[in-house]
């Protein structure tokens, strides 16, 4: 059985560890490719009957804590939930739970081929028996847009590199590569990927399909970085499609969701690998209003963490490090031990208020990283918004001392440390062209920024903003047939740093109360969409209706549920969540 635990390692890397584990070990079961599960027949025996018994608890359990992962407001379900705490689970139902904590399934049918020809086969038998087989990649999309409880089909064995041309600077790769084993294989031929996202644990079939981006007002989002593909179809089988080779389907499925085929091979354009010099600094949004056109035009690389309830942005740029004046000669002026004293000393005195339990010892201090200490102290009262905002100027004072310049290679300089679990919810919005901005997504962020004060949210640093080019592909929330746009990404976040069932609920109430104003307010004013990693689907039918419509008028729903239609006419692809977003007509 494989579970997904809270901690940095992705479910990728949970599927490479099980794997290893069962090629060394013939006891230890292995996901291979199999038939699909069929009911079980009557219980022969009293311990078969308290196995189903036990089954039956089990999904009892599991739609407890499914029930409790979102927004209610009864205090009596916390109760009811103790009852199957410990249900056991079955040999056969595995587990797979996104990287934010915030989605989970059980299924019966998850299943990894080892090769083109396996899942070709996979999706043929899928189609046969119209068993649904969704893709799912890393699991680290917030809002699961992977999971299904039907079945699910992962390519986390497909992680080959298949060639490199150096001299074009492309490489065609298994889709299942994650995308630092990508970038660790293919530096020795001295090219790298064009862009990155936050965290390097996505593999290339599901990046691409979710529409990730990095950051750069010249950079594209990761899809644009695909040049071909070969999808498996449950209608017409393999197919292999590139701007020359049926550019119209290449275009749509590009960025596809997972629900025109399964990506199965990938070629991609990389750019030399190059070493980058990062510059972070702390600002305000007065001195960022007289430089922002300049730092959009003249860094390769920049985004801005703005932290609610103060004045401060933290700036990050990355350019190449120059090959004249080598690598910058300024010394940091304070130490990371420096940089991380106020936060630790705001630790020491929440733990006193709240818990009256006496210090940690020193060590356990010193081994806490900047955001481990950031979620052991929201965990005390998260939603306090005064405790909440000496945390953020805690971390405004963090950034201050953490001031200066480092060199690394690109698909070092250019992650992110996200912080534990959480909620996410990050708007695309048009912002000019890089000659020309429009100065909207500043003004964006001031909106947002009067919002959270005025409704007293307790809102968590940081709120992220990051640009890009824009892309071709007709389904990215940055599309543009003009060459010249940028866009602006905008994220906002609440951590879930407790296990604590009532408080988690809690949280997850204020983040969608904070979502839903944003959404209310900003989104059709500054023509937002949400990342297709983040959306969520609305409960109320008049809200669903509504995004439903959103959604048509910016993105070619028409032309996706046609293709849908011919490729996968059985949408054994698809899960809820597409089924609500893209209504066929018949279902309309």
């Amino acid at each position: 059985m494989l579970r997904s635990f809270a901690s940095k390692r992705s479910l990728q890397s949970l599927l490479h560890h099980h794997y290893r584990r069962c090629r060394q070990n013939p006891q230890f079961p292995i996901f291979n490719p199999r038939p699909f599960s069929s009911s079980p027949g009557p219980p022969s025996s009293d311990a078969e009957l308290r196995k189903y018994i036990g089954y039956t608890l089990l999904l009892l359990g599991s739609a407890a804590a499914t029930y409790y992962s979102f927004p209610f407001s009864e205090d009596a379900r916390d109760k009811k939930a103790q009852l199957f705490r410990y249900a056991p689970l079955p040999d056969d139902l595995h587990t797979v739970s996104n990287w934010s904590g915030t989605h989970e399934v059980r299924t019966r049918t998850f299943l990894q081929p080892e090769s083109v020809e396996e899942l070709e086969g996979i999706v043929k038998e899928a189609n046969v028996r119209k068993h649904k087989i969704r893709p799912v990649g890393s699991g680290l999309s917030p809002n699961g847009i992977g999971l299904t409880r039907a079945g699910m089909v992962n390519l986390a064995l497909m992680d080959k590199v298949l060639s490199v041309d150096k001299e074009n600077k492309r490489v065609t790769v298994q889709a299942g590569i994650r995308v630092q084993q990508l970038v660790d294989e293919i530096k020795e031929f001295g090219i790298t990927l064009q862009n990155f996202a936050s965290i390097r644990e996505q593999q290339i079939g599901g990046i691409v399909q979710v529409g990730a981006h990095g950051t750069g007002a010249r950079l594209p989002p990761i899809d644009e970085q695909v040049i071909s593909m070969k999808v498996v179809t449950p209608a017409k089988g393999t197919i292999e499609i590139s701007k020359e080779k049926d550019p119209e389907l290449f275009y749509l499925a590009r960025c596809g969701l997972g629900g025109l085929g399964v990506v199965a091979e990938v070629t991609l354009q990389c750019v030399e690998r190059q070493e980058l010099v990062e510059h972070t600094f702390l600002s305000n949004m007065k001195d960022i209003k007289k430089n922002h056109k300049k730092f959009l035009s003249e860094n390769k690389h920049v985004k801005y963490l703005y932290i609610p309830y103060t004045d401060a942005v933290v700036v990050v740029t990355c350019n190449p490090m120059s090959k004249e004046k080598g690598p910058p000669k300024n010394k940091p002026k304070y130490t990371a031990e420096e940089a991380l004293q106020h936060v630790r000393d705001l630790y020491l005195e929440s733990l006193t208020k709240y818990r009256d339990s006496g210090s940690p010892s020193e060590p356990e201090i010193v081994e806490l990283s900047f955001t481990e200490l950031r979620d052991k102290l929201l965990a005390m009262d998260p939603l306090n918004k005064e405790h909440v905002i000496k945390v953020n100027k805690a971390e405004a004072e963090y950034w201050r001392k953490s001031e200066g310049y480092r060199v690394g290679w690109s698909d070092e300089i250019l992650g992110f440390d996200c912080g534990g679990h959480q909620w996410v919810s990050e708007t695309c919005f048009p912002a000019g062209t890089l000659s020309k901005p429009s100065m909207k997504d500043l003004e964006y962020i001031e909106e947002l920024m009067q919002l959270i004060e005025k409704e007293s949210v307790p809102a968590p640093a940081p709120i992220e903003q990051r640009w890009t080019a824009c892309s071709k592909s007709r389904m990215s929330p940055a599309y543009s047939s003009a060459d010249d746009d940028i866009f602006s990404w905008v994220g906002i976040i609440m951590y879930l740093p407790t296990m604590d069932a009532r408080q988690r609920r809690q949280i997850t109430e204020e983040f969608f109360h904070y979502r839903h104003m944003t959404q209310s307010q900003l989104w059709d004013q500054y023509s937002a969409f949400e990342h297709w990693a983040k959306i969520e689907v609305p409960k109320d039918k008049e809200e669903l209706a509504a995004l439903q419509a959103r959604l048509k008028k910016k993105f070619p729903v028409d032309a996706y549920n046609q293709a849908r239609k011919e490729l996968d006419p059985n949408r054994i692809l698809s899960n809820n969540m597409l089924e609500k977003l893209f209504p066929s007509s018949e279902a309309v």
